[in-house]
């Protein structure tokens, strides 16, 4: 049920009263519905009475920055947010066209062409429900290590879920990587693309939402589409098309997704922490 605090609120902010609040399902943080106002305009409302800290504002800061680009995305409207709620403008699925994913993947080049002095952001936010850190560092190298792959080894060990014995495997790791990265400008990441956090609008253009944005090394959300699939041939044939990917793009794949594989055995536990240990073993 809908907290009366944020009912009251959101009719505050749309001048119109709620006619009413159907339930959406699909999420494992928040609570999400769809809200119908008097005259019938529709909103989409995730809330969350417990959410950590500012976490509905810096997820508000990511989607203005995606939208602040040159791309055909259909990003979600901010309408209003505090500490307990996000309020979005409600974007309907398509199904996609014919050259639905092509354009999907050429968006997302056009994405990573905007860029930074700095790998990071000038804001930490979120990772699913985990805190991610994005300090500026003026190279991929320090950033991933320091911002991205060491503080989840280090929630892991602490919490029991990693051996211990990645921690020394993770200093062997560190010093290999240098010669595993292109050189590459920052660029502005989507930070959590997996198939869940995009769809096709009617329009056949590609929605993207639930980001966890920074400026980092783009071949890190081509690699998250590889992690659970979803993403098709042609998707890739667009992005390589506008902004081709260096050679050896495929050998990285796996230790870009570390990361998100690290981020899961924190939320999950299970089979990822067998997983992201192996990676690191691997690397060591």
């Amino acid at each position: 049920m809908l907290p009366n605090t944020i009912k009251n609120a959101i009719q505050e902010e749309v001048e119109e009263k709620i006619s009413d609040v159907q339930t959406l399902h699909g999420g494992d943080i928040n609570q999400a519905a769809k809200v119908v106002v008097e005259s019938d305009k529709k909103y989409f409302l995730k809330w969350n009475m417990d959410a950590p800290p500012r976490m509905f504002q810096v997820e508000a800061k990511g989607l203005n920055l995606l939208a602040d680009t040159n791309t055909n995305f259909q990003i979600p409207a901010v309408i209003l947010e505090n500490e307990h709620f996000l309020l979005l403008s409600l974007i309907s699925e398509g199904g996609g066209k014919k050259d639905s994913s092509f354009n999907f993947g050429k968006d997302l080049a056009i994405l990573h062409r905007a860029t930074h002095e700095a790998f990071g952001l000038d804001h930490d936010n979120y990772i699913g429900r985990l805190p991610q850190s994005n300090t500026p560092h003026s190279n991929w190298l320090d950033f991933f290590t320091l911002e991205r792959i060491e503080p989840q080894i280090k929630m892991g060990v602490e919490a029991g879920t990693l051996n211990r014995t990645v921690l020394r495997a993770a200093e062997g790791m560190y010093k290999k990587l240098g010669s595993i990265f292109p050189s590459e400008d920052p660029a502005l990441l989507h930070g959590d693309l997996w198939s869940g956090n995009f769809m096709f609008t009617k329009s056949g253009n590609a929605s993207i939402y639930d980001p966890a944005v920074y400026y980092g090394h783009r071949e890190m959300d081509l690699a998250m589409t590889r992690l659970f699939g979803g993403f098709s041939a042609n998707f890739y044939e667009g992005y390589n098309e506008e902004y081709p990917l260096e050679d050896g793009f495929d050998s990285r794949v796996t230790l870009y997704n570390l990361y998100p594989i690290l981020v899961h055995a924190n939320l999950f536990g299970g089979s990822y922490c067998r997983q992201a240990e192996s990676i690191i073993h691997s690397y060591s």
